[in-house]
């Protein structure tokens, strides 16, 4: 079952350490970084390897407006954390962005701490309750980090709650990242319902980070093009955004599909 909004709720904390600015739930796991000279770079590896689902967008014809370079349509982060998601798919590509948190503090401590957008639109509540309601193929980016105080396992991570996610994404390409790390959590089981909702040729892995994050991407109607075309993709992101801290041509090798043996 969903959490409840009116469930007690862990105090969103705040810690600083060389120039970064991170956030907890009252423990020492950390939800969140900013640094705070700049705002928009992309801090934590993890962070920066869900934003490897770029790869995976096409990119526009010559000419086409820089800000829209990636992605048309609409960016939904399901768990705020710290903001950088937010941050860059509503500043860096200009996407209309929505972000759904259960925790009232966690809003409130990105509103006065983390350069929460103006331009986003934020929804208290749960997950899995903001899916159910959402529109059919509405959504061309899904970003997934929901993770509570004990950071264990996802707090949602049922083939159920990965059908509700496939089915928001936009029909032709529409594309999620999804963080999976924990003690507790089992990344073959995660992988093994992800393909389950969106079928095995739709889902793609990367090599888990240090701390252990393993980000999984998974597609509607995802086309694969051919390596030349990966490459260039690869070259326009990290030419925009690699002082941002987005290393494309890096996560290229780390790529690899769903199949025996990828978890």
């Amino acid at each position: 079952m969903p959490r409840q909004p009116d469930k007690t709720l862990p105090d969103a904390t705040l810690s600083e350490l060389g120039g970064i600015r991170y956030l907890h739930l009252d423990s020492i796991w950390v939800q969140g970084a900013m640094k705070i000279a700049r705002p928009q770079q992309v801090v934590l590896e993890y962070v920066q390897r869900m934003l490897a689902v770029l790869l995976w967008l096409p990119q526009p014809p010559a000419g086409h407006p820089p800000a829209k370079a990636w992605a048309d349509g609409q960016a939904v982060q399901l768990g705020l954390g710290a903001g950088a998601l937010t941050r860059f798919t509503s500043v860096q590509l200009a996407m209309p962005t929505t972000v759904v948190e259960l925790n009232p503090q966690v809003i409130a401590a990105n509103t006065a701490w983390f350069h929460l957008p103006a331009a986003c639109t934020v929804v208290r509540g749960d997950a899995a309750d903001w899916l159910a309601q959402a529109d059919a193929g509405s959504v061309r980016l899904l970003m997934v980090d929901l993770y509570d105080e004990e950071a264990a396992a996802p707090v949602l991570d049922s083939v159920d709650f990965y059908r509700d996610c496939h089915r928001v994404l936009c029909a032709d390409g529409g594309v999620m990242a999804v963080n999976l790390f924990g003690r507790n959590a089992s990344f073959a089981d995660s992988l093994s319902r992800l393909a389950a909702a969106c079928g095995p040729d739709q889902v793609w892995s990367l090599r888990p980070t240090r701390e252990g994050n393993t980000v999984v991407v998974a597609g509607r109607g995802v086309v694969v093009p051919g390596r030349d075309e990966l490459q260039a993709r690869a070259e326009a992101i990290e030419s925009r955004f690699g002082k941002l801290g987005l290393p494309a041509h890096k996560w290229l090798r780390m790529v690899r599909p769903y199949g025996p043996g990828s978890a």
